[in-house]
């Protein structure tokens, strides 16, 4: 499973490295990995596969291998993802290299365990839907890790340094190519659900690698700044910064305050904001990770 249009995995997965993991750290990631590549493994095996759902990426790829010859799926999993590891161990880093070897290896071996154990359900949708759901927090599981159970990534950083394309693009190309190949496999109808599997699996891992407590960055520009800050503090118990900032047509001196807030947050803070001044320039941004400072809430008495 990978993203059709951004690279979650080795964008998020290698600013890790540089952070020196205690053995308990070490430990749980190695155990996450392992338990997302586990339900990643279910997942194929007992929905979508026998099913003729496929993924994308390598993933798809060993699928529709496994179906035109007699080989297990697990064998072409390891084989296929392999060579793009080995290649490109220099351009995503060790930590990344290693953690997603050990993501393709407890896929590989899940599905060869699993491959003889009957599918959950015939429907053909409730198999898109239900194993679309778990096969994102499966891989979503695994990126939040540190790694991926599939190479394809991989082949898209070395091939993105030599072309005009991005990353994400280049992810983007080689789903929708390895989708509609599934069409000459399997029949069109199986190809269209595989794609609703891949729409689902994307969005289902997005939630479970950022989370559901989604916060939002707020940027205010008033007159009325101090009063906006102290009821801010005060009504929502979130804590405020002041920026100095210029006017870049007027030149005006501007003070800025900056706050994050919690998605159920931002409405009650909007109206704050019109309440004290209804011209206010307020600007709202998603933010995927907060960490430090203090942005634990406080007592509201």
């Amino acid at each position: 499973m990978t993203s059709p249009s951004t690279m979650p995995s080795a964008a998020q997965a290698k600013p890790a490295q540089h952070t020196r993991l205690s053995p308990l750290g070490i430990f749980q990631r190695i155990v996450f990995i392992i338990f997302g590549a586990v339900l990643a493994g279910v997942a194929l095996e007992i929905f979508l596969i026998p099913n003729n759902i496929i993924d994308g990426g390598i993933t798809g790829l060993s699928i529709m291998a496994a179906h035109l010859t007699p080989i297990p799926l697990g064998v072409f999993l390891f084989l296929l993802n392999l060579p793009f590891l080995i290649a490109g161990y220099k351009s995503i880093g060790k930590t990344f290299a290693l953690s997603t070897l050990l993501g393709v290896i407890t896929l590989s071996v899940t599905t060869s365990l699993l491959h003889h154990v009957e599918a959950f359900t015939d429907e053909t949708l409730l198999a898109t839907v239900f194993g679309g759901i778990l096969l994102g927090i499966g891989v979503g599981i695994v990126i939040r890790s540190g790694g991926t159970t599939d190479g394809t990534e991989v082949v898209a950083i070395m091939v993105s340094k030599k072309s005009p394309f991005s990353v994400g693009q280049m992810v983007m190309f080689i789903n929708l190519f390895i989708l509609a190949s599934a069409g000459l496999v399997y029949g069109w109808d199986n190809a269209m659900f595989s794609l609703i599997t891949y729409f689902i699996a994307f969005k289902v891992m997005d939630l479970t690698i950022e989370g559901f407590d989604e916060s939002k960055s707020i940027w205010i520009i008033s007159d009325n700044y101090r009063e906006i800050g102290e009821a801010i503090v005060s009504r929502l118990g979130r804590g405020v910064t002041y920026l100095n900032g210029e006017g870049g047509y007027s030149g005006d001196s501007k003070q800025v305050i900056f706050t994050v807030v919690t998605r159920m947050e931002e409405a009650k803070l909007k109206s704050i904001v019109t309440e004290m001044d209804p011209s206010a320039f307020l600007a709202v941004g998603n933010i995927h990770d907060v960490r430090g400072g203090r942005f634990k809430k406080k007592d509201i008495h």
